[in-house]
């Protein structure tokens, strides 16, 4: 019997290095500035990608923190334009969906179930109410995606994008997006053997203001450590050309198989303006349609 058992692992022995050898040499079909990412388009999510044909679902929850939030009365209809600063908690569950139409365009859609409350600051004298509550669907929004330079060993990738807020919730304070927004935006990528960066900015047209601002700007830095792991770290910020809002994003994917990955995210804010902490969890699937 111990023979028999020795006999059996050794074939399994043989067989799995054998898929580990496959397994490695499929990786490294890839050229090396390709290794953290692969051959897809940069996604709205950090650290993701996706390929031609691929499909992306991404549910997912974030709850924040921000106990110095600055608003002005006025903004809520109660008179004042003096600054105050107000605790502030949100619990989001969002859907975010992706699909690869072609090796360089992309489109993505992304909607969030809200639930806020909002403490006025001590301070505040005015006739702001204590306390306000509201849920229901936050902002809506869609992406195009397209990818017009391929990374080489000379350059970097180049991508553009155009982010479409639709009107939601008119009536309410804190969730409500009263009129549409456009934010067409450019980025590039470049793959290196310690990790690969991505830099992007974009600006934004708010048909309310009739205005076209500075929107966020971000840089990404991705790394795969193992066919299942991948960390990535950003800081992003700058939105409305704000000095004084910018956070940290530190994430981890876990590949669980080749079609579900766990993702957690954390955001830490750096400077005054930015919300606290807001950690994210969500499962990342892939199904490819075609």
């Amino acid at each position: 019997m111990a023979r028999i058992t020795s006999f059996f692992l050794m074939i399994l022995t043989i067989e799995c290095a054998a898929i580990a050898k496959l397994a490695g040499a499929q990786e490294h079909e890839l050229p090396a500035y390709l290794w953290d990412r692969g051959t897809g388009l940069p996604t709205s999510i950090f650290g993701s990608y996706v390929s031609e044909g691929e499909f992306i679902i991404y549910p997912f929850f974030e709850y924040s923190i921000d106990n110095n939030r600055e608003y002005q009365p006025a903004q809520y209809g109660f008179g004042a334009s003096e600054d105050f600063l107000a605790k502030y908690r949100s619990l989001d569950g969002a859907l975010f969906l992706g699909y690869g139409l072609t090796d360089w365009l992309a489109l993505e859609f992304e909607a969030a179930y809200m639930s806020t409350t909002f403490e006025k600051s001590p301070a505040d004298t005015f006739s702001t109410p204590e306390k306000i509550k509201e849920s229901g669907f936050g902002d809506i929004e869609g992406q195009i995606r397209w990818r017009w330079l391929k990374e080489d060993y000379h350059r970097p990738e180049m991508f553009s994008f155009l982010e479409i807020t639709v009107p939601s919730q008119k009536s309410k304070m804190l969730i409500g997006d009263p009129d549409w927004d456009l934010k067409p935006g450019i980025g590039m990528v470049r793959g290196f053997s310690w990790g690969t960066m991505t830099l992007r900015t974009d600006l934004e047209y708010n048909r309310e203001s009739s205005s076209l601002d500075v929107g966020e700007t971000a840089v990404e830095y991705l790394k795969r450590l193992s066919p299942s792991w991948r960390l990535y770290a950003a800081i992003e910020g700058g939105e409305g050309g704000a000095p004084d809002e910018w956070s940290l994003i530190s994430g981890v994917q876990w590949r669980i198989s080749d079609l579900v990955t766990f993702k957690f995210d954390n955001s830490i804010g750096i400077t005054s303006k930015a919300t606290d902490c807001a950690p994210q969890v969500g499962l990342l699937f892939t199904p490819r349609l075609r």
